[in-house]
């Protein structure tokens, strides 16, 4: 059943095999047995795709129930360890400053646990990707998926001296007028995304041309490196650039709403003890982090 899963959504034999470490020989005989055990096709293949079958999607939602409920009555047993291959990606600033500095503790905790990180700040397909949980910053896109909220991260608009120097530094939301931002491309909604500014608890948002948009995070403080226009960021990303007079905060008495941190994943999955103890130790390093 996991090796006929694990084909279905990778729509591949041979991604199916690397992610379960198993032949792909192995991998073919055992989905030809169950199919003759069963009397029925279950997967279609082409030279370029494997599909399910009207049978095979029924047995799929049924495999992945059975799968859920037998690892669920598995983890009942409390001195039982979480071990296994966990796949997780994350937004590449947050796994710099907050997660790998600490990797070594939770390794040392759940020894039995495989790390496989991968960095983005994309759209994910769980599913096809084979990816267990994702760790992304802001709000929530994708109903499909459950947000457990890890932290709110405080947010600052800044700018470089050099660009403060040739366009003035704004003391209101009316003096941004003229001013550029280096505008951020969000993946989620296809457009930019405009600044925000919280005044008398509520959020105002201004929406600036510019000489440049980026879909990075690097990319995006790099150009207000530079001199190319207003960003907003977390705190904790510039704070060697602030200390250094790279770059300056401005109207700091309307910050931007403080951006939430949460861990993804599929809401219609029974979660992994694997899985599990990695959320809740995400959770135990970002409170710390706030205190």
């Amino acid at each position: 059943m996991q090796v006929f899963v694990r084909i279905a959504e990778r729509g591949s034999f041979t991604q199916a095999a690397e992610d379960l470490q198993i032949p792909r020989a192995t991998v073919t005989n055992l989905i030809k047995r169950m199919e003759e055990r069963l009397g029925t096709r279950l997967l279609e293949r082409t030279t370029r795709t494997v599909t399910l079958t009207d049978d095979g999607r029924q047995f799929y939602r049924n495999c992945i129930r059975l799968l859920a409920d037998m690892e669920e009555a598995e983890s009942q047993f409390r001195n039982a360890t979480p071990k296994g291959l966990l796949r997780v990606n994350m937004q590449g600033t947050l796994a710099k400053n907050f997660v790998v500095p600490r990797l070594a503790e939770f390794i040392t905790r759940y020894p039995d646990i495989r790390l496989q990180i991968s960095e983005d700040d994309r759209f994910v397909d769980l599913i096809r990707e084979g990816i267990h949980c994702v760790l992304r910053a802001g709000n929530l896109q994708d109903s499909t998926m459950v947000a457990r909220r890890v932290a709110l991260l405080q947010q600052v608009t800044v700018a470089s001296p050099a660009y403060l120097a040739a366009y003035g530094e704004p003391k209101t939301l009316e003096a941004l007028t003229g001013h550029h931002a280096v505008n951020y491309l969000s993946s989620a909604i296809g457009r930019a995304l405009p600044l925000e500014f919280t005044v008398k608890d509520e959020v105002k948002t201004v929406q600036l041309d510019d000489v440049i948009s980026v879909n990075g995070t690097e990319l995006y403080t790099s150009a207000a490196l530079a001199g190319l226009g207003i960003i907003q960021v977390p705190h904790y990303r510039i704070k060697q650039e602030l200390a250094e007079n790279k770059l300056k905060i401005i109207l700091p008495e309307m910050p931007p709403p403080p951006i939430p941190v949460s861990m993804l994943y599929l809401q219609n999955r029974q979660l992994s003890q694997r899985v599990r103890v990695f959320i809740n130790w995400i959770g135990e390093i970002f409170q710390r982090a706030e205190q």
